[in-house]
């Protein structure tokens, strides 16, 4: 493991995507996501209280994850930082959405996002204010048509989460998910429009 991560941080190369970093939210400073946040985000990250809800819940695959999306140059890693601790992290992720083959309104229109916060600070807000943050660059930074989420449905605070910014809940996937502890469960897919993101700024 040791190994591997200074292999990985050897190679970590920035986001290539033009986005406004760092952004605040409240007492939550937003930035990129870079070399000196791996060990505090490995310490919380394979806790049990966080693993419970993800599909990757070894921590060389949490690992391994994380350095893909580092690497990615279609995406954005941040980190969610409390008075200089790593409180939260999330991911944006860019696709091309569905589209024929005339002009290109659909090249990079599309965006997944995820965010995973630091069990000793659930209930605090910093999931609802991260992933305030991860809309913002995706719709203001990058013009992006579309953003979507998932979850495991019985985690309820996730799509709390996501309903609290006006994501909608567009698929229920009866047990289209395995759960090591809960067998097969029921899976959630949110998403929001940027015209709807701009409604509810009042824009």
């Amino acid at each position: 493991m040791e190994g591997r991560r200074r292999v990985w941080l050897h190679r970590w190369v920035p986001t290539r995507l033009a986005v406004s970093l760092p952004r605040r939210s409240g007492d939550l400073l937003v930035r990129e996501f870079g070399p000196e946040d791996v060990d505090a985000y490995l310490a919380w990250r394979t806790d049990p209280r966080v693993t419970r809800w993800l599909l990757t819940t070894r921590a060389d695959e949490a690992t391994e994850r994380l350095e893909a999306a580092e690497a990615d140059p279609a995406g954005v890693s941040v980190a969610g930082v409390v008075d200089g601790r790593l409180v939260a992290s999330g991911y944006l992720g860019v696709k091309d959405g569905m589209g024929q083959d005339v002009g290109d309104a659909w090249v990079g229109a599309l965006g997944r996002v995820g965010y995973l916060v630091d069990p000793e600070w659930h209930g605090r807000g910093v999931g609802t204010r991260l992933l305030g943050v991860l809309l913002e660059v995706a719709f203001a930074d990058l013009g992006m048509h579309r953003v979507l989420a998932g979850c495991f449905a019985d985690n309820v605070a996730s799509w709390r989460t996501m309903e609290r910014h006006g994501m909608r809940r567009e698929q229920h996937g009866v047990e289209d998910s395995w759960h090591a502890e809960l067998g097969w469960v029921d899976g959630y897919e949110y998403a929001i429009l940027r015209s709807e993101w701009k409604a509810r700024r009042g824009g």
